[in-house]
């Protein structure tokens, strides 16, 4: 990232703003405030693993400034320790470098600001705007009115300047058990906006900190520590989800109350992102996880960083999809296909070609030379000349898709069945002559006979015909586990049953299968490498399942979109 955050280099980038934020930076620029600096932040809680809603506010705050030659901080909220630990952290940072960005100088915490926070507390008790409380959070809540009503002031809010300093002193040095008191904003119980009715700004937690061990008992909440924690280090534009636009005005009260100078954060919100057939609540996906539903935070199917890295997504895809939705002020919903697609764009230019076969079935060429082996010429891929080409072995029996061969096939079925022809793909074009059986009656191998003047590439490979599949040379094939992967939920909306959203989930959404047929070149594949099985779809190589010499499969995404397939096809019955 250009750590050049000078006056200068930030204007000579202003152009046409992609959207309404990057309006709102370029007219900051312009009327040169805060000096004409760009620094932004990304603020995770560290509860859980970042999703593909994460992905997208970390390309926004990373790419607005890399784009303005501004900064970036990584600072992560943790102002509840119940739910925050190490593991999180890791993970956060490790998915933020593999999407490719880098934060301006070390990761901070809201946790390096508690004692600064804590005498801004202090500021706002002496100023009369603070004040410790007896209720309870659920007496809180309960008398905070509706919309439409007013709240009731709390009967501890006209307590004395002096007594509320020695009670949040107590509080501070762990006198009170936890929910007995809290420390609460002094503004305005009837103010129309339900964010400003006298806020809790501390409250009781006896439980060490991941950073602070147990030093503090009393933690600040999100909406005093967030603001605060942003003048601190410099923000000058805090991005956050539309969700946060009601606590706008806390957080500019906040800072009217305890900052001098011209500087100021600004708070801009935009639309999160929905996805169809996902679910972007960390808490349910933790219940996801703990239920034991998935395998962990990283199970291919989960919308995490880290599932869709393990299941064979690129930080380029996700990159270009975040790019590709764009930033907007009202919520909408995003066809997960959209993401399929951009991984699909990506995967086709960077993804070498092998194949395999998921469901083999036997053929015989019988009038292929018994013994004889050849080295076929293939090339790596096609939109990428500088990949080259690699040598396939081909012999008298190899094995090709099951769902290539029919007996009785529909008009329009352009691949094997008796009596016809088809191309062995970079090889010959065979002809089916016989089908064998078992005594059950199951297909158990078929009897074809070659053309040796079609071999492909030759000068005189001659005659054409319209199927081509993908094979492997029984001899040479090797056993592997492949793993499909569809969506985990089966309802485009699983958020909508609130009560138990589980009821959507996709009971199909994973299908092992063990005995695969691969070419010997992929059993030296080595963790995450990604390629494409001709015919079938993009593929990773697992790294929790996978041994050496022995790789397992992870479907990344098929070659289409077999699911907008599905959705015409249940459109048309209704």
């Amino acid at each position: 990232m250009n750590k050049d955050n000078s006056p200068k280099a930030n204007m000579e980038v202003l152009g046409e703003p992609r959207n309404f934020i990057e309006e709102h930076i370029e007219k900051d620029l312009r009327e040169g405030r805060n000096n004409q600096r760009i620094h932004t932040r990304f603020p995770p809680e560290p509860n859980g693993y970042l999703h593909i809603g994460h992905a997208k506010s970390i390309v926004l705050n990373f790419g607005i400034a890399e784009k303005y030659n501004g900064l970036c901080n990584l600072r992560f909220d943790d102002t509840n320790p119940v739910k925050e630990n190490e593991e999180y952290i890791e993970s956060i940072k490790r998915d933020i470098n593999w999407l490719g960005y880098e934060w301006h100088e070390t990761p901070r915490y809201a946790a390096d600001y508690f004692e600064q926070l804590y005498e801004w507390a202090v500021k706002l008790v002496k100023m009369g705007k603070a004040y410790v409380c007896d209720l309870t959070p659920e007496q809180i809540a309960e008398r905070r009115g509706t919309p439409t009503e007013p709240g009731q002031e709390s009967p501890y809010r006209n307590r004395s300047v002096e007594e509320n300093l020695d009670l949040l002193e107590r509080m501070r040095k762990g006198e009170f058990p936890d929910g007995k008191k809290t420390l609460r904003a002094k503004i305005d119980m009837a103010s129309p906006n339900m964010h400003l009715r006298d806020p809790m700004i501390y409250r009781i937690i006896h439980v060490d900190h991941h950073r602070t061990g147990d030093k503090w008992c009393i933690y600040p909440m999100y909406d005093f520590a967030h603001g605060q924690s942003d003048y601190l280090e410099g923000i000058t534009h805090s991005l956050c989800t539309l969700e946060f636009e009601v606590h706008r005005p806390l957080y500019d009260w906040f800072l009217d109350q305890l900052v001098e100078g011209d500087y100021r954060p600004q708070q801009i919100e935009f639309a999160r992102l929905n996805l169809t057939y996902t679910i972007m609540s960390k808490r349910k996906l933790q219940q996801l996880v703990e239920d034991g539903d998935v395998d962990g935070w990283d199970d291919p199917r989960m919308p995490t960083i880290s599932g869709l890295r393990r299941r064979g997504y690129t930080p380029a895809a996700i990159r270009n999809f975040a790019q590709n939705v764009g930033i907007a002020k009202r919520e909408n919903l995003i066809d997960v296909a959209v993401l399929e697609h951009k991984v699909r764009e990506d995967l086709n230019i960077k993804a070498p070609r092998y194949m395999a076969v998921l469901d083999p079935l036997k053929v015989v060429i019988t009038n292929y030379p018994e013994g004889q082996i050849e080295e076929m010429d293939i090339i790596n891929n096609p939109e990428d000349d500088s990949m080259g080409s690699r040598k396939i072995p081909f012999s008298r029996e190899v094995y090709i898709e099951r769902k290539d061969f029919m007996e009785d096939p529909p008009r329009k079925f352009f691949r094997l069945a008796p009596g016809k022809e088809v191309r062995l793909k970079s090889a010959y074009i065979i002809k089916c002559e016989e089908v064998i059986k078992d005594e059950e009656g199951n297909i158990t191998e078929l009897h074809c006979t070659y053309d040796p003047e079609t071999k492909s590439g030759a000068d005189n490979a001659g005659r054409k015909v319209k199927g081509t599949l993908h094979w492997v040379s029984v001899d040479h094939a090797f056993k592997a586990e492949v793993r499909l992967y569809d969506r985990l939920f089966k309802d485009e909306d699983p958020g909508k049953n609130k009560n138990n959203f589980k009821e959507s989930l996709n009971p199909e959404s994973l299908k092992i299968i063990k005995n695969c047929m691969m070419e010997p070149a992929l059993k030296d594949m080595q963790l995450e490498n990604k390629m494409q099985f001709q015919r079938i779809g993009y593929f990773c190589v697992d790294h929790k399942h996978s041994t050496p010499g022995q790789p397992v499969f992870n479907q990344t995404v098929p070659l289409r979109d077999s699911w907008s397939k599905k959705s015409n096809q249940q459109k048309n019955q209704k």
